[in-house]
């Protein structure tokens, strides 16, 4: 009852959030398990599986590759986010993205090319061959052509 054989559990890793604080500056590339918020200034590579958010003072100059961002500082590159991307009024966007959610506030900057990924709409069906000569045959135009055709074979 009273022992100190108890074993703690280790804090879960997604449920932490890294920091670059304002006035912290790092090249190199940065792969994290849980989401970041970045006030510095990062040149490189960043890669995660969760969220990132680029602060007011923020920059990143590079590749960025997330679940979900939320922009409100500067941006140059290669962005690829399997969920939404949220620019907020300060943002100031160059580069690619691809993403499959994009909410824009006014104000924001935006100067990339922009590929939506996400599920594709049919816009229209297909009618079969046999459908469309026998919907063409009712046709009052196509059935008095028909007709003389018809009548001169």
């Amino acid at each position: 009852m009273f022992t100190s054989n108890k074993t703690k559990t280790p804090p879960i890793l997604g449920n932490q959030q890294n920091r670059i604080t304002e006035g912290t500056s790092i090249t190199g590339d940065i792969s994290a398990k849980s989401g970041m918020r970045i006030d510095g200034s990062v040149i490189g590579n960043i890669s995660t599986p969760s969220k990132v958010v680029l602060g007011e003072t923020g920059s990143i100059k590079g590749t960025l590759e997330c679940e979900n961002a939320d922009i409100e500082g500067k941006f140059s590159g290669n962005m690829t986010i399997s969920g939404t991307l949220t620019l907020r009024a300060t943002a100031q966007v160059d580069g690619d993205v691809v993403v499959s959610k994009l909410a824009i506030e006014p104000g924001a900057t935006f100067n990339a090319t922009c590929l939506m990924k996400g599920a594709v709409k049919t816009i229209g069906t297909r009618v079969d061959d046999k459908e469309s000569t026998i919907k063409s045959q009712n046709h009052s135009f196509e059935r008095a052509e028909r007709q003389t055709k018809e009548k001169t074979q």
